[in-house]
């Protein structure tokens, strides 16, 4: 999620600054690496993961890794089609099929193997399925397997998923938001300690690459599983150097102290890159949106209504203070759009004719005097009761995008007479706070996945309560048509319904949807067949070769 998300050279001193290390079994040591499973690649990430535990995180340089250590069951093809189950490729399952309606079985690939040896098996299944939907655990995607009510080992290699409903995206839904986790590994542990537990700072995983160093604050590397069943990665080495923020990274990357980056997002950083001819540019579908989301609930307290946001009509007047298009010229450039409500460019329901607020500061202000909030002292900040119209933003230290946006929407709000004042914490700070509703509003973004079932409900819906919906908006009007589109047997019976919802949110305004980026990655040019899947930029990265006779120096380093 653009940081937190909410996602997204020539090192000369490789060994010495980073401290890098990585096995290297087809190569002599004598004159480093030089065969085809060479390469080492270094990623410049804004900010730092929290945990390496897919159940428990939604930060997008963890995702991002996490990627490359666990499985799924199959995944989602390049056209990133939801529908059925066609476009999807085999990972851990070689196989599948429906036994009825509501019933859909995998047959696991019995080559399959955890990086300690153990076989794969469908308990893992099972026991992954219990871990997401189980309060104790507390995944921000619990709310998306809502509709699948069991998951059983038949046997050790077939796992057997039972839905409540019949509805296109069945599919979709058990495979997607699952990675597969070691039962024998975390069967033991207390599952509201899985945050704390070591595994999630040194994890064992069944995917192409194995762990091998988290040094905090500096970086995550990983290496490539030669014994990997569906085919050993063809660059052997993956590092993700933590930088402090999003024009950092983009400069390491053009002085080639970094092999790339999946998002520039600015016109200032993709100039920055372009200019440096060791990298080539890889423009490809946006799949993240922004927003300033408001806390519907009292600052820490969510059983009362926040003093100035539980009410409907100054949301409205606040979202209407806002020039929106003005703000994507002054910080984007042409490099992304307005969103017509809570989805990037990705989703197929984006459409510019949805009804939403118009940028009207008169209408804005006769609201908020409508409702009580005058300028009763001539000091230019309205206020009611003795109490002034005045909020904190929450915004990450890591993302200059969202500081930017935090500082030009304190001035329009101060034009229309509301007090602001912009919090800057570390992205982990931001999220524990957000996760606890400890804040007034906050600058917020999300990587979408490719479907809006699932990431309009996890973060929008009531079904989000205690995982991502951090602003406690609840609309009973909103939640049913979601609901119906997301049964609906087609895109065409779906569409109407999804607009109704997003008109819907859109007249509610417990957001201010800000921005919806497109995506320019940057790499180095020796790195070939690179693609790069909208949803999940890393989804692919163990497909991705460097030829030998393109080596450099840090390709070659060994341990």
């Amino acid at each position: 999620m653009l940081s937190a998300m909410l996602r997204p050279r020539r090192l000369v001193v490789v060994v010495a600054a980073l401290g890098l290390v990585g096995a290297a079994t087809a190569c002599q040591r004598s004159a480093g690496c030089t065969g085809a499973y060479c390469g080492t690649l270094v990623f410049a990430a804004v900010g730092e993961p929290d945990i390496l535990l897919p159940p428990s995180t939604q930060q997008v340089a963890a995702r991002d890794i996490e990627e490359q250590l666990f499985l799924k069951l199959a995944d989602i093809g390049l056209t990133t089609n939801t529908i059925g189950d066609e476009d999807f490729q085999p990972l851990l399952a070689e196989r599948w099929e429906w036994d009825g309606p509501l019933t859909l079985v995998f047959h696991l690939d019995a080559r399959a193997r955890w990086q300690d040896g153990q076989p794969v098996t469908a308990s893992d299944v099972a026991f992954t399925f219990d871990a997401y939907t189980d309060s104790a655990v507390a995944s921000p995607y619990r709310a998306n397997l809502r509709r699948v009510a069991s998951v059983k080992a038949r046997d050790p290699q077939t796992a057997v998923f039972r839905f409540r409903e019949r509805y296109p995206e069945m599919f979709y839904d058990a495979v997607y938001h699952m990675r597969v986790l070691p039962a024998h590994l975390l069967r033991g542990v207390p599952r509201d300690q899985w945050k704390t537990a070591p595994f999630g700072r040194q994890p064992v995983g069944d995917g192409p690459y194995r762990f091998v160093a988290w040094r905090a604050g500096q970086t995550i590397e990983l290496v490539a599983d030669s014994t990997f069943f569906l085919g050993r990665p063809a660059i052997r080495r993956l590092i993700w150097r933590f930088s402090p923020d999003l024009q950092v990274a983009a400069t390491q990357v053009a002085a080639d102290q970094a092999d790339g980056r999946e998002a520039l997002y600015t016109p200032e950083n993709i100039a920055r890159v372009r200019a440096a001819p060791q990298l080539t540019l890889y423009p490809y579908r946006g799949n993240a949106y922004g927003y300033l989301g408001f806390n519907l609930a009292a600052n820490g307290d969510t059983t009362q209504p926040h003093p100035i946001f539980g009410d409907r009509e100054v949301r409205r007047a606040l979202t209407m203070a806002v020039d929106r298009a003005r703000l994507i010229k002054s910080v984007f450039g042409d490099f992304a759009k307005v969103p017509p409500g809570p989805m990037s460019q990705l989703w197929w329901i984006w459409d510019p004719e949805v009804r939403q607020l118009p940028y009207d500061t008169v209408q804005a202000r006769r609201l908020l005097a409508a409702r009580g909030w005058r300028d009763s002292d001539g000091d230019g900040i309205r206020d009611r009761a003795g109490e002034r119209l005045a909020f904190h933003i929450l915004v990450p230290s890591t993302s200059q995008t969202r500081k930017q946006y935090a500082q030009l929407l304190q001035e329009q709000f101060r034009a229309v007479g509301a007090q602001v004042e912009i919090d800057e914490v570390e992205q982990s700070v931001q999220s524990e706070r957000a996760a606890a509703g400890k804040f007034d509003a906050i600058l917020q973004a999300w990587n979408n996945d490719p479907s809006p079932s699932s990431g309009v409900p996890q973060v929008w819906s009531h079904a989000g309560f205690r995982g991502s919906n951090f602003l406690r908006y609840d609309s009973p009007v909103f939640d049913t048509l979601v609901s119906r589109a997301t049964r609906a047997a087609s895109s065409k019976q779906a569409r109407p319904l999804w607009r109704a919802a997003v008109e819907t949110i859109n007249a509610d305004a417990p957001a201010i949807f800000l921005f919806a980026p497109d995506n320019v990655a940057v790499f180095h040019s020796r790195v070939v067949d690179v693609r790069l899947r909208p949803d999940s930029w890393a989804a692919l990265l163990r497909t991705w070769r460097i030829p030998p006779d393109r080596l450099i120096d840090r390709d070659r380093v060994e341990r």
